[in-house]
C-alpha cells in the first residue's frame, strides 16, 4: 500500500513538474524571440504608439490598438455572459428542481463542446445582420457580434461553476433568512450570492481569461482592423487575431514583421498573468468579508 501511494505521489509530482517547465518553456520562448523585436523598437513606443502598421509601408508598432480590441471583445463578451450565466445559476440552483437541474446542466455544458468556428460564422452570418437590423450604420464585421457570441461560447463557465458555488453555501444560511421573513429571492440575492461570492468570482476569471485567448470568433467576426476605440460597432483585430494573420501569411521568419507576433503574445501573456492576478485578489478580499 505504501509503495501504491509512494507511485501515486511520483506521479502528481512529475505531473505538477510537467506543467511547470511547459509554463516555463513558453515564457522563455516567448522572451528570448520577442528580444529580438525590442531590440530594433523602443519598449516605450511598443507602449505608447496608437498605430499598429507592421505590415505596411508606413510601419507603427504601438501594440494599444490590438490590445483595445482584446478588451473591448472581451468586455462585450463578459457584459453577456456574467448576467445570463448568474441568472441561470441562481435559477438551478434555488428555484428548479433536481430532475431539472440534472436535464438541464449538460445541455448548457453542451455549448462549449460547440467549435468556435461555428460561433465565428453563427455571429457573421446570423447575428451581424440582425444586430445591422436593428443598429442601423453598424460595420459587417464588428465586436459586438462577436463579443455577444463569444458570451454565449462561454456561458456554460459561468453559470456551471457559479452554481456550483451557490451549492456550497450551507442550507444553514438559507434557513436563518427564511427564518427572519426573507423571500426566496431575497434569500438567494441578500444571502447566497454574496456567501458564493469567491466562487463566483473565479467562475469570471476563468470566463476572462478564456475570452481574452479567443480566437476564431474574433478572426471571422470582428475584422482585421487594428484600431484604438470603444465603439463596438466598428471592426476591431485583438492581439490572436493579429498572431494567426502573420503565423498563415507569407511573412518570412526571421524578420522584423515576423517577430511581432512574439511581441503580441508576451503582451498577451502579461495582460492574462494581470487579469488572473486581479480577479485572485478580489477573490480573497470577498472570502475575508464574508468567512
Amino acid at each position: 500500500m505504501k509503495q501504491r501511494e509512494r507511485l501515486i505521489e511520483a506521479l502528481l509530482a512529475l505531473s505538477a513538474g510537467i506543467s511547470v517547465l511547459t509554463t516555463g518553456g513558453i515564457i522563455v520562448m516567448l522572451a528570448v524571440e520577442a528580444a529580438h523585436f525590442f531590440r530594433q523598437v523602443p519598449l516605450g513606443t511598443f507602449l505608447t504608439d496608437t498605430q499598429w502598421t507592421p505590415l505596411f509601408a508606413d510601419k507603427h508598432f504601438g501594440i494599444l490598438p490590438l490590445v483595445s480590441g482584446t478588451l473591448l471583445t472581451t468586455g462585450v463578451a463578459i457584459a453577456v455572459a456574467l448576467p445570463l450565466g448568474l441568472i441561470i445559476a441562481i435559477y438551478l440552483n434555488e428555484y428548479a428542481t433536481v430532475g431539472f437541474r440534472n436535464v438541464i446542466k449538460p445541455l448548457l455544458e453542451v455549448l462549449a463542446a460547440v467549435p468556435t468556428v461555428v460561433y465565428g460564422f453563427f455571429a457573421l452570418t446570423v447575428v451581424t445582420p440582425f444586430l445591422q437590423r436593428l443598429i442601423p450604420g453598424m460595420a459587417g464585421f464588428n465586436a459586438l457580434s462577436a463579443g455577444s457570441v463569444m458570451g454565449i461560447m462561454i456561458l456554460p463557465l459561468v453559470s456551471s461553476l457559479s452554481e456550483d458555488a451557490l451549492t456550497a453555501v450551507p442550507r444553514s444560511l438559507r434557513e436563518a433568512s427564511y427564518a427572519l421573513g426573507a423571500t426566496r429571492l431575497q434569500t438567494a440575492m441578500r444571502v447566497v450570492v454574496p456567501a458564493a461570492s469567491s466562487g463566483i468570482t473565479v467562475s469570471v476569471i476563468l470566463a476572462i481569461s478564456r475570452a481574452v485567448g479567443e480566437t476564431m470568433i474574433v478572426a471571422i467576426a470582428a475584422g482585421q482592423e487594428p484600431r484604438l476605440t470603444a465603439n463596438p460597432l466598428v471592426p476591431v483585430e485583438t492581439i490572436t487575431t493579429y498572431i494567426v494573420q502573420v503565423s498563415s501569411g507569407d511573412v518570412a521568419y526571421g524578420t522584423l514583421e515576423y517577430d511581432t507576433i512574439f511581441a503580441a503574445g508576451i503582451t498577451l501573456f502579461v495582460l492574462t498573468l494581470v487579469l488572473n492576478n486581479v480577479g485572485y485578489w478580489f477573490r480573497q478580499k470577498f472570502r475575508e468579508q464574508y468567512e
